[in-house]
């Protein structure tokens, strides 16, 4: 029998993650882990993230035996990617801000990064934007909306432009982002809205996501054991009506179950 991957974020933001992995894998058996408990992690301390993070895939990969663990939050990934692996005997593959092939396909050298506003604030942002858009302008934006509207969509409720409008507004409004071209979707919530928000914008923009790359990185990295006859389920930390609304999304990602732990 194939393990199963587990894929984790505090919401359903993975969702965005997990799609190309299913597209490139698609006979993986995969496990969908929600901390809808801890729901949302962008506006936590690094240490409530951190705790969180590493008490609940701890208990998970007990359990469930992994073959390979994805952080499928960039919030989480920017703060607790290297505790995890120090505590855990499991592959852990994390989720950053793709601000490489941004700055890569950056025609003006301006780029965006929207993401939490944990994510947007961490030293991590720094690293890569000087190693990898050294010679661009990056500007940040943390939005807890854009999370929230994701969530909302997914559940079924009506999200439009006009929802997503101010968030992005306020990203290509601060100084120099009248030339940005490339927006970072640094929060696995966000690809769930890129439709609402190229509708949004004033202009053609790029929205540049890892999902891919983390499919191929988990490809990689199971190799020969990435087969399998795929199916999978969701665990949510708690129960609530929320997560009854997000049966049919779940569905249509190759969930089939629900369960809380």
């Amino acid at each position: 029998m194939v393990a199963p991957i587990l894929v984790f974020d505090s919401g359903v933001g993975g969702l965005s993650v997990l799609g190309p992995i299913r597209a490139l894998l698609p006979g993986l058996p995969v496990i969908y882990a929600a901390d809808n408990a801890g729901f949302p992690y962008g506006t936590k301390t690094e240490m409530e993230v951190a705790t969180r993070t590493c008490a609940i895939l701890g208990r998970l990969t007990e359990r469930l035996r992994p073959a390979l663990v994805v952080i499928a939050c960039n919030t989480a990934s920017t703060i607790a990617l290297g505790a995890a692996r120090a505590v855990l005997d499991v592959p852990i593959v994390g989720t950053v801000p793709a601000i490489k092939p941004a700055a890569e396909q950056s025609q003006t050298r301006v780029i965006g990064v929207l993401g939490t506003a944990a994510t947007v604030r961490q030293p991590y942002v720094d690293r890569l934007s000087a190693e990898f858009a050294s010679d661009c302008l990056v500007l940040r934006y943390g939005s807890a909306r854009l999370v929230e509207l994701a969530e909302a969509k997914l559940a079924g409720e009506l999200v439009t432009a006009a929802d997503v409008a101010p968030e992005l507004a306020a990203l290509l409004d601060q100084p120099g982002g009248d030339r940005m071209d490339q927006v970072v979707l640094a929060c696995t919530h966000f690809p769930l809205l890129t439709d609402e928000l190229a509708a949004a914008a004033p202009r053609a923009l790029g929205f540049v996501d890892g999902g891919a790359g983390i499919a191929r990185r988990v490809a990689h990295l199971l190799g020969p054991n990435a087969g399998g006859v795929g199916g999978g389920r969701a665990i949510f930390t708690r129960a609530s009506p929320h997560v009854d609304a997000l049966a049919g999304a779940l569905k249509s990602f190759g969930l089939e179950t629900v369960e809380i732990l």
